[in-house]
């Protein structure tokens, strides 16, 4: 079965950093592109990031590009997100999700709260 396991969120005081990690099993992990989404209180969910697992390419929403950075072990089959300087309008429930041209899976989410 495919899991994509999300964790890492908190809270944290804003300014601050946080590590998310999104585990994933049963699919071949080289093959996909894995995002990273978010969905803040009464808000749509957003796309934050994304890599390609097969070539390395990341992409990154404008609003977090220079404080967000998306990362992939591949032997680890988990794609890591790296939050830093984080602000209050980056309190959201982050999810994983994996893809090839749509993302047709999506993992439990990981709440982030930041303080400010």
């Amino acid at each position: 079965d495919v899991q994509l396991q999300a964790s890492g969120g908190g809270l944290v005081q804003a300014g601050g950093s946080l590590r998310l990690s999104c585990v994933a099993s049963g699919f071949t992990f080289d093959d996909y592109i894995i995002g990273w989404f978010r969905q803040a209180p009464g808000k749509e969910r957003e796309w934050v990031s994304c890599i390609s697992n097969t070539y390395g390419t990341t992409f990154t929403e404008d609003s977090v590009k220079g404080r967000f950075t998306i990362s992939s072990d591949n032997a680890k089959n988990t794609v890591y997100l790296q939050m830093n300087n984080l602000k209050s309008e980056d309190t959201a429930v982050y999810y994983c999700a994996k893809g090839a041209a749509l993302y047709n899976y999506w993992g439990q989410g990981t709440q982030v709260t930041v303080s400010s």
